[in-house]
């Protein structure tokens, strides 16, 4: 996988890091073990060079370095069952043919140990893996995996290893995973040739994304003295210049041990992974010089200017502005921890929120829709750079943009920031080390991977309670401290870059036509000799792809060793304000508070219902009592840890054509903040502002850029709500609020001159919406918050408004539901008073549709949706191991090793909705065709036990995904199914066999 933002870029977009806390209440044993280790104690080849206490963190850090190899290790031991390993290789390409992500494909196809096709794709199905991919990003590679099971993770690291250091890099691997030239029906030496291969077919489609193609343009020409110059993930005209001699060789002298970092994290024990690591790879190495270091940038003298041109985006909401343009300054270098620390607490007083000054000068101005890609501070290159313009504007509006720029750069110099701003930001930190999740050790490894890259101290990273006491510092010394940063960084900083993008009708023609032009410079270069050959290789790949696999050698769990039951969550209901029903779930969640409310949509007009994403998406931005919408997200900074408003349809569990639509309340804060957060939603609730029209019109702009920005990235799943819209009813809710519906009326929106009478809609739903008619909230806190914490919901719930009168349901047929009784302790808790009430459509007929959306895309996203049955059905388990089996066992190998596309499957949703879907496919007519036979497949019963029992592996994986102390108890809260209920469908799991799989696959 390519993603240039692998790297956790934010300390601050934390949000996408450091807030991925997991469990640390027991921070007993694993830490005091790690405590123990002495500095220059030996251990397996490695010694021991720093052992750190992380206490804001609950973890000890453990530095290490291999003796014979120089490899570097860092071990964090913490409480937590969810153990991860990664390792790294910082990998410097010096052109764009995309040889680092192409080898990050090729490695994982084979190695001496396991010489079998594709163990990576193989292990999902033979582990409990809670996590296993490879990224590419601009100058280093990453192969992390998680797992919570001891066995697990050793035949993991066994696979991973031997992939790192022992792959076969076969020539047939590299021409399915790079780029080939085949013919367009391989078996028709008479059709013409063409470019083939997943990872050509993956970049064609990650740059019709254009936020990431101005990124990447963007790193390229801010930073062009080295590999930060091109493009690791490949250029498509590039990738047919690799050959496999240079692919082997970049392999050579890039994924050695000294030159690797290997990172484990969690509550296994340290001594068995540095045996593993030491006995299976290292001991086959010596230590050599890698020369892949990145020198430093040579900063410029003056500024400099660049342009590209870009696809048109048929979603623009206004075709005559669809000009992008940044400014963008380089900082400092990213292993100075410190400076990198406070360079992104500035960057988002800069940018972040309605209170910045950067969205006030530009998003308020009325020129664009959004901020610029990239915007804010990057620090996953060497040197970090800072950036920020405008998206959506019009090209005559370049200068005025520039301008705005400069002037506020002046002006935050001149002002500075308010002490509030500042607090409020230190608050996220603080919300942020506290609030936990599931996947701590993988947001870890990606938070540290770009600073250790160039030699920075990982643990020093960790350290942010320490940074955030020398920034207090700094502040307190000297106030005018941030301004004088602004200065030195922006103002007098000739190291900037001004980038524009704009829009080229034909850009996409052009594209084909140089690519067309490549191919007949390729193929004019063959002989008839050559032809031929190409001709039997491509016969020779099929076959390959077509054989069956001996797997024998690679490790795997077994069935038995999957847990046969669930631990239950002890939930605890009650009413407050008379009647309405609240779900208490005491959990270890650090001092946190979680608060979710569920409100219904049934009483709601129909004509109201597609603006209800809309609705939701402004109301906690707008304004509320005596707040104006400044203030409001400051209090929201300051108090919370955030407050959102979404959507929510649930179909029902045993009946397919039933189903609950309301909109979900969701809020989380420091306990001692619980009556302000709590004040801020009655305020919301009570006395929504819906008066700012121009502030109104910014936040539309904003959404519409968004989704119009998610379609490269969500094509498939655009397509598969689509194919499911006229199978259920709720399907056509979910059209509406998520679909291409969805994204065609915001845009409408977007482009009308007149937006109040969308504006005079939001009152309306108000109305029917936030009131306590129809709700029932949750709470998850620790055991002793909780009787404040219902104080407060009571009070929250007594002071919003109630209709006088029952309203009437707008669809008439509407069916209440209990959940089933709870255990609890040892007794069995009636829960009848959570009452749901489903809409149901007793005439509803399914009916088929196709449907194309022709998007200027040069590759495709197909969706294909089967109505099946409900979740409590007794075939709906064999359909879930079906749909992982026909993925594994046919869909791969069809769509991605022999189709091209960068991926496809098939999936079961809650909704007993059967999808099959390919991503960034080269196909589409054909791609219909595989998703049949694939059909005829499952018909036939053309699998062996092996392959039913891996499926299993694969779905308990998913279903036994660890679930954070906020989480717990919310599959209960939002769909009504109960641990028994969970219980039961693990049972129905373990008993699919051959015959029920042959026989849902023929229903």
């Amino acid at each position: 996988m390519w993603g240039r933002y692998l790297a956790a870029r934010r300390l601050l977009g934390l949000s996408r890091t450091l807030s991925q806390k997991s469990w640390r209440w027991k921070s007993g044993s694993v830490n005091e073990r790690a405590l123990q280790y002495k500095i220059g104690e030996r251990i397996h080849g490695f010694t021991v060079n720093q052992v750190t206490a992380v206490p804001e963190l609950f973890l000890t850090a453990v530095k290490l370095s291999h003796e014979n190899t120089g490899a570097k290790y860092l071990h964090v031991a913490r409480e937590d069952s969810n153990n991860l390993f990664s390792v790294q290789f910082r990998t410097t390409p010096l052109d764009s043919t995309g040889v680092p992500h192409i080898l990050e494909h090729t490695v994982l196809c084979g190695s001496q140990k396991y010489p079998c096709r594709d163990p990576f794709f193989k292990m999902l199905n033979r582990s409990l893996s809670t996590f296993m991919n490879a990224f590419t990003a601009s100058d280093y590679t990453l192969y992390p995996f998680s797992t919570q099971n001891p066995k697990d993770f050793q035949n993991l690291l066994s696979v991973y290893l031997d992939a790192a250091f022992f792959p076969c890099l076969r020539q047939l691997d590299f021409w399915q995973e790079g780029w080939r030239l085949e013919h367009e029906n391989p078996t028709d030496p008479q059709t013409p040739l063409v470019f083939k291969g997943i990872v050509f077919n993956e970049m064609k489609g990650a740059f019709t994304d254009n936020e990431r193609f101005f990124s990447q343009h963007l790193q390229n020409k801010l930073l062009p003295d080295h590999t930060y110059a091109v493009i690791s993930g490949g250029d498509p005209l590039s990738i047919p210049d690799l050959t496999w001699e240079q692919l082997k060789q970049f392999h050579a002298t890039h994924y050695h041990p000294s030159n690797a970092r290997f990172f484990t994290y969690g509550n296994f024990p340290l001594e068995q992974h540095l045996k593993q690591i030491h006995e299976e790879a290292l001991t086959k190495f010596h230590r050599i010089e890698p020369n892949t270091a990145i020198p430093v940038q040579q900063l410029w003298d003056k500024p400099r200017e660049h342009h590209v041109k870009c696809g048109s985006d048929s979603f623009a909401t206004d075709p005559t502005k669809q000009t992008t343009i940044s400014v963008s300054f380089l900082l400092t270098d990213i292993t100075d921890t410190f400076e990198t620390f406070t360079l992104n607490l500035l960057s988002s007083l800069l940018v972040g929120g309605p209170n910045s000054p950067f969205y006030k000068a530009l998003l308020e101005a009325n020129l664009g829709t959004d901020f610029s890609p990239d915007v804010g501070f990057n620090g996953c290159t060497r040197e970090a750079y800072f950036s920020v313009g405008l998206q959506g504007i019009a090209e005559k509006d370049i200068e005025t943009v520039k301008q705005i720029i400069a002037r506020t750069i002046d002006e935050v110099i001149e002002k500075g920031f308010e002490e509030e701003r500042i607090e409020a930001l230190l608050h996220k930190i603080e919300i942020q080390m506290k609030h936990q999740s599931t996947s701590f050790g993988l947001a870890l490894t990606s938070y540290i991977a770009s600073c250790w890259n160039h030699e920075g101290d990982p643990v020093e990273l960790l350290k942010i309670a320490d940074k955030v006491t020398q920034f207090r510092q700094h502040l307190k010394e000297n106030p005018t401290f941030l301004q004088e940063k602004v200065k030195q960084y922006f103002k007098d900083n000739p190291h900037r870059l001004t980038m524009s993008m704009s829009p080229d009708e034909s850009y996409y023609e052009k594209q084909a036509k140089l690519e067309a032009e490549k191919l007949k410079q390729k193929v004019n270069a063959l002989s008839e000799e050559e032809k031929k050959e190409t001709y039997e290789k491509g016969l020779e790949l099929i076959a390959l792809q077509s054989k069956p696999q001996d797997t024998s050698c690679l490790p795997a769990l077994k069935v038995s060793d999957i847990a046969p039951t669930i631990p239950f969550t002890e939930l605890e209901m009650a009413f407050a304000a008379d009647e309405i029903p609240v779900q208490y779930c005491a959990q270890p969640t650090n001092g946190m508070v979680y608060f979710r409310a569920v409100s219904s949509l049934n009483t709601l007009p129909e004509e109201l219902k597609p603006y209800v994403p809309l609705f939701c998406s402004v109301i906690t931005k707008m304004g509320c009592g005596a707040l104006g919408y400044r203030e409001q997200a400051q209090q929201m900074e300051l108090k919370t840890g955030g407050m959102s408003v979404s959507p929510h349809i649930i179909p029902d569990d045993s009946h397919l054509d039933a189903y609950e639509q309301g909109v979900l309340f969701s809020s989380l804060c420091l306990d001692r903040n619980l009556p302000d957060m709590m004040h801020l939603w009655s305020e919301i609730f009570n006395n929504p502002h819906f008066e700012e029209e121009e502030h109104f019109r910014v936040l539309v702009k904003m959404t519409a850029q968004e989704l119009s920005n998610g379609i490269p990235d969500s094509g498939h799943l655009y397509a598969s709500v689509r194919a499911s819209k006229t199978l259920t009813p709720a399907g056509e809710l979910q059209e509406m609020f998520i679909g291409m519906d969805q994204v065609k009326l915001i845009k409408r929106i977007a482009e009308m001159s007149d937006i109040k009478p969308v504006l005079r809609k939001l009152p309306r739903i108000k109305k029917y919406l936030l009131n306590s008619d129809n709700m029932r909230c949750s709470v998850n806190a620790t055991p002793q918050q909780m009787s404040q914490a219902s104080k407060e919901v009571e009070n929250f719930l007594k002071g919003i408004t109630r209709s006088k009168k029952e309203r009437k349901p707008v669809r008439p047929h509407v069916i209440e539901k209990s959940p089933e009784p709870m255990l609890v302790g040892r007794e069995r808790l009636n829960c009848s008073q959570i009452t749901r009430k489903l809409i149901t459509e007793p005439t509803f007929k399914p009916c088929q549709m196709k449907t194309h959306f022709l998007l200027p895309f040069p590759v495709n996203y197909v969706g294909e949706c089967i109505r099946t049955v409900p979740y409590t059905a007794p075939d709906y388990a064999s359909l879930q191991i079906l749909a992982r089996l026909m993925t594994a066992k046919f869909l791969h190998r069809e769509i991605r090793e022999k189709g091209g596309a960068y991926g496809g499957g098939a999936t079961l949703s809650h909704s007993g909705i059967f999808t099959f879907y390919s991503y960034r496919d080269p196909n589409s007519i054909s791609t219909f065709s595989t998703f049949e036979k694939a059909a005829e497949w499952a018909q036939a019963g053309e699998f062996a036990q092996q392959d039913i029992d891996e499926a299993k592996l694969a779905v308990f994986a998913a279903v036994d995904a660890p679930i954070a102390p906020s989480d717990k108890g919310m599959n209960h809260f939002l769909t009504g199914i109960s641990d028994e209920m969970k219980q039961r469908h693990r049972e129905q799991l373990f008993a699919v066999s051959s015959d029920h799989l042959i026989d849902v696959a023929n229903k």
